[in-house]
Parts: structure tokens; C-alpha cells; sequence
């Protein structure tokens, strides 16, 4: 089974977002070492939590601190952007790095909905739902398949001397499985987002199109591992009450282990029955990252972590790999 890491570049209660970035740049470097597949970098507004706010801008300096790892965003959320410019941008970073460069693609916003008004250039009125539009739109320019009459056909024959990405679609409902399935794209899903998605890979395998090939999916599992299981509870309650008060509408940094073992006491979180999370020692979280692979019929698995302590996520992407190997 092959292993990803999935960063939303987390920053801890007392840290700085310029701490979290170098952080970044750390574990890519720690898991280019390990032998991981893949390195995505999420998009995230509008969040004290997270410094992830431009994906594009920290997949190039990752790429260059590393040498093996496929580089990419997980994803860039098209809605808020121009097609043309987000391929103009994976255009040139595959151009710094070519065969190293993936374009993940999300519909969701990444914020909240002030957030996303705030991003829009025209903020007179609502930007409209046309993400199958956009998409069409990006990955035509890619596969040479915008026509001669087009508008913007001179300005898409600009990518036939240019490198590519590797597009992925990113989803977590139905219909993100239809449209990676009728488009041919391979497919990654957020179980760490919904848990209830295996049904939904089966149906992006059994429609996707013969004539594009063979489906191709990633799961993307939350998981935290350390060297015992009590080990692993302890510093998972971080995130616990992290996405406890987001539930709540309540953003704050990553708290540390302490101050959320104190707010848990007399707030029990939902976060286990909400969401997968896998925690443990390396064995239990080798058997629960097949068992989630086993279910959504995937043979590569992304692992996103948050923890207070960076040394603690960086030994817990070392654990697993350690585990696999």
C-alpha cells in the first residue's frame, strides 16, 4: 500500500503562522526520507488554525527542499479562481519540476461563506455554482481540446509547449465520484471529511469510463501515531477540542495537550463519533489505515495530522512509514 501525507499546515496555540509553514517544509523533507508517495498541501481561509491559505505559493518550495515526492495541492478550491490562471500557475511549477507536480481540485470553499465573499474580485453578488464549467474549462487547456473559434483559443494554445500536472478531482460527496468518473480524472476522497464515502469510490470505479484508462483513487484517512496507544489518545485531544469549537463556530489555534485535557474534562467531545480518526501505536494504526483501504478499494492512502507539537506529528508520519516498512 502506498502512503501520502496530506498538510493543512497546522499552528499551534502560542506559535506563529510562519512557524507552521517551516514546519511544513520540515515534515515534506522528514516523509521525501521515509519514502512517502506524495506530499498535498490543503486550502484553507479565514482560520487561526491553519496557515494553508495558498497552496500554489508552498508546493514550489516543498518541491525544491525535496527530491522524490510528488508535490501538489489537496486541493485548490476552483470556485474561487479563474481557470485559465490556476493552469497557467501548475503549468509553470510543473515546468520547475516536471513529473513531480499534482493539481488537486475541490469544490468547497475552504471558509466560511464572509470568508469566500471576501476572496471573490466582484463582491456586488454571489459567484455562480459552475464548477463543472470551470473544470471542463481548466482541463481543456491541459489536453489541447479547447476549439479554433473559442475565445480563448489563442490563449490555450499557449500550454502545448508548456509541462503539465497531473489533475486530481478532490471530493467528498456524489457527485464529485460522477464528475471524476465521466471526466476520466483519478479520485481522491475525504474520508477524514465523511467516514460513509466507501459506497460512493465503488461507484466512481463502476462508472468510470473504460475509454480514459483505469480509475485511480487515493483515500484520505486522519490518523495519529505514537509510541503507545495511551501515547496517541493523549495527543489527539488537541485536535478533539480544535474541531469540537469549530463545530461550535469557535476558531482558535492548535491548543495544546494540557489546556485540552482541561477543556475536555467538562466538554466530552464528539469528535470520534463524527468523524474517522485513527489513533494509536504502530500497529493499530498499520491495521485501521488497511482496514480503510481495504473498504474504499484503494491503494494509496493519504494521512492528514494535527497535533499541538511538531516533533510529535513528525514522529507520527516516522511511525507509520516505520510500520509499513
Amino acid at each position: 500500500m502506498k502512503l501520502s501525507v496530506l498538510d493543512q499546515a497546522p499552528i499551534s496555540e502560542g506559535g506563529t503562522a510562519s512557524q507552521a509553514l517551516q514546519n511544513s517544509l520540515d515534515l515534506a523533507r522528514t516523509a521525501d526520507a521515509l519514502g512517502y508517495l506524495r506530499y498535498w498541501v490543503a486550502e484553507h481561509h479565514g482560520t487561526p488554525a491553519l496557515a494553508c491559505n495558498a497552496p500554489e505559493a508552498l508546493i514550489g518550495p516543498i518541491a525544491a527542499a525535496t527530491r522524490h515526492l510528488r508535490v501538489g495541492s489537496g486541493g485548490v478550491m476552483l470556485p474561487h479562481y479563474s481557470p485559465f490562471k490556476v493552469a497557467e500557475t501548475f503549468a509553470m511549477l510543473a515546468g520547475l519540476y516536471p513529473g513531480r507536480i499534482d493539481l488537486g481540485l475541490g469544490r468547497a470553499s475552504g471558509t466560511d461563506p464572509r470568508t469566500s465573499l471576501a476572496l471573490q474580485r466582484d463582491r456586488a453578488r454571489r459567484q455562480p455554482d459552475d464548477f463543472p464549467q470551470q473544470l471542463v474549462e481548466l482541463l481543456a487547456y491541459f489536453q489541447s481540446a479547447i476549439p479554433d473559434d473559442h475565445p480563448f483559443a489563442r490563449q490555450a494554445a499557449l500550454f502545448a509547449a508548456l509541462e503539465k500536472p497531473e489533475p486530481w478531482l478532490l471530493g467528498s460527496s456524489a457527485q464529485s465520484a460522477i464528475w471524476a468518473a465521466e471526466l476520466g480524472l483519478p479520485y481522491a476522497f475525504a474520508d477524514f471529511i465523511n467516514s460513509d464515502g466507501a459506497p460512493l469510490a465503488a461507484m466512481y470505479r463502476e462508472r468510470f469510463a473504460p475509454a480514459h484508462g483505469k480509475p485511480r483513487g487515493i483515500v484520505a484517512a486522519w490518523a495519529l501515531c505514537a509510541e503507545s496507544d495511551a501515547e496517541a489518545e493523549r495527543l489527539a485531544k488537541s485536535s478533539q477540542m480544535l474541531f469540537q469549537l469549530f463545530l461550535s463556530g469557535t476558531l482558535i489555534a492548535v491548543p495544546t495537550v494540557e489546556r485540552a485535557e482541561a477543556f475536555l474534562a467538562s466538554n466530552p467531545s464528539p469528535f470520534s463519533q463524527t468523524r474517522r480518526a485513527i489513533v494509536g501505536g504502530p500497529a493499530k494504526v498499520r491495521a485501521g489505515l488497511e482496514a480503510v483501504a481495504r473498504e474504499y478499494g484503494a491503494d494509496e492512502v493519504m494521512v492528514v495530522t494535527i497535533c499541538h507539537d511538531h516533533a510529535a506529528r513528525r514522529r507520527s508520519y516516522e511511525l507509520i512509514a516505520r510500520a509499513f516498512a
